[in-house]
């Protein structure tokens, strides 16, 4: 299992022109991005009858996961089941992709059939729905602007327009009803393997800004 380092900083909208502008003259867009460099993400969040994944969060606990399905540009073909985890500080994410048709049974709580499936993700998602409860719980949308750095491993994304859905059932519903998730927030995000290129850390030092744990999943529980 790998981990990677992550950092993420608020930053203004002026901060945000800046940047964009550093990065675009010497690190690419993700090849998966559209010709304005951006695309589209909406996950579902899962949690259980407690908020476990909620409150560990907020409490910062050091050893700690969240479930959540993903896709991309309203394209349902492609969709992600994915296991966040974090131990002291360093990440990693795990996940396998599915049908439309097996997220949408996870999403109505159908699970029998992930028991027997050989992907390991399925089957933990599968033991700790049936243990822990664990349910869908919040539609995230938002828009990101990917660049990759490929020495280091870097990946540098910025986060904008992050809205949550008023239901959590709806997942491949386009036109659910969506809301701003509080005051507009700008998430830059920094990911890399064992080391932080020299120019990259140039690049988004950003005025002493300092790392700031922010989930846009707890914002977006405000609402639901």
């Amino acid at each position: 299992m790998k981990f990677r380092h992550e950092y993420k900083h608020q930053i203004s909208f002026s901060d945000y022109l800046a940047l964009k502008n550093r990065l675009r003259m010497l690190v690419p867009h993700d090849k998966y991005a559209g010709k304005d460099g951006k695309y589209r993400i909406r996950s579902l969040y899962f949690d259980n009858f407690d908020d476990k994944a909620l409150r560990e969060k907020i409490y910062g606990v050091n050893c700690r996961e969240k479930f959540r399905i993903r896709y991309y540009n309203d394209n349902d073909t492609f969709i992600n089941l994915e296991k966040k985890s974090k131990i002291n500080g360093l990440c990693h994410k795990a996940s396998v992709r599915i049908t439309k048709e097996e997220a949408q049974r996870i999403v109505d709580e159908d699970i029998a059939w992930m028991r027997d499936r050989g992907e390991i993700l399925l089957q933990e998602l599968y033991t700790k729905m049936k243990n822990q409860m664990l349910r869908p719980k919040t539609i995230v949308d938002y828009e990101r602007e990917p660049f990759v750095y490929k020495p280091g491993n870097v990946r540098i994304t910025i986060d904008k327009n992050i809205r949550t859905g008023l239901s959590a059932n709806q997942l491949f519903e386009r036109s659910l009803p969506t809301i701003p998730a509080g005051e507009p927030i700008i998430l830059l995000e920094v990911k890399y393997d064992e080391f932080l290129p020299e120019i990259i850390a140039d690049i988004v030092q950003l005025g002493g800004r300092r790392s700031a744990a922010f989930s846009k999943y707890a914002v977006c529980r405000i609402y639901g």
